[in-house]
């Protein structure tokens, strides 16, 4: 446990009695899929003990950066503008087998990488959300479901609403990791075989699904084909310019944030936090 998880832990002992307050709640779950037991946080909305309402939920990948983006502190601030509907947030934590349980369903990268992904995905569906919901009162149609994501969890994230659009609605990916590849890049072909574009290419339209994409002006400097544009914003749009092909309408079911000076952090992420969550659920 990290130092930021453990000043998670004290914060939340400080607020357990408090029935105005956001509740966060450890939960551990046994996963068959991943070999292993899964750590998340669930973040209850103010008087939940006290109500039998059910709601909206948010489910996060790489839960332990939670503190670092500010997720307790945005959702109090934006509840108490009015400006949020009260939602349950399950924030997922990752291990050192991030790298292997993070990517795309049943195509690894060229180091083969995101090897997992596919088990990550049924461990999601099939261990995760029944674990959660028989403990939380949640709504379960997938238009009151969102994932999201940061860097690779956001392809992720991505990913596994692609897959079960019945299960999920919408999609937040904060500076997702598009770049991810089958083959390496070459000077020839800089721009060719990254997965997920490549996924959309062949793919049909799937109803009822809404993205948001966050990418940052300084979340790298790389450009490999030389257009001035750094790669992240390069690839991200790219998977904009695809699901548009589709028959997704820009502003309508697809919302794009790109902050100048955003960079590859929690810090960049936490700021454009309220702007998702609004979207979200605003």
């Amino acid at each position: 446990m990290n130092i930021f998880s453990r000043a998670l832990r004290s914060a939340i002992q400080a607020l357990r009695g408090a029935d105005d307050k956001i509740i966060v709640r450890e939960i551990n779950i046994p996963s068959q899929y991943l070999v292993r037991g899964v750590t998340a946080d669930v973040f209850l909305p103010p008087y939940y003990r006290g109500s039998a309402d059910r709601y909206p939920v948010l489910w996060f990948n790489d839960g332990q950066d939670m503190l670092e983006m500010g997720m307790y502190d945005t959702l109090t601030q934006l509840y108490a503008e009015g400006a949020l509907q009260k939602i349950i947030v399950v924030a997922v934590y990752s291990n050192e087998n991030r790298m292997d349980e993070y990517g795309v369903v049943g195509i690894p990268d060229y180091k083969k990488r995101g090897a997992k992904a596919t088990e990550y995905m049924q461990f999601v569906t099939r261990e995760l959300l029944p674990f959660v919901r028989a403990d939380f009162r949640m709504l379960t149609d997938a238009r009151y479901n969102v994932f999201a994501g940061c860097s690779l969890g956001g392809l992720s994230a991505f990913d596994i609403v692609w897959e079960n659009p019945k299960i999920f609605s919408k999609v937040g990916a904060f500076s997702a990791s598009f770049w991810w590849r089958s083959t390496a890049p070459t000077p020839e072909h800089p721009d060719a075989n990254r997965i997920v574009v490549d996924k959309l290419a062949v793919a049909t339209k799937k109803t009822g699904l809404r993205f948001w994409f966050e990418v940052g002006g300084l979340d790298e400097t790389e450009d490999r084909n030389g257009n001035g544009i750094i790669d992240s914003i390069d690839d991200t749009r790219d998977v904009i310019i695809e699901l548009v092909k589709l028959g997704y309408r820009p502003h309508e079911e697809i919302d794009y944030v790109e902050l100048d000076e955003g960079e590859h952090n929690q810090q960049t992420w936490g700021k454009v936090l309220p702007n998702f969550l609004e979207w979200a659920f605003g």
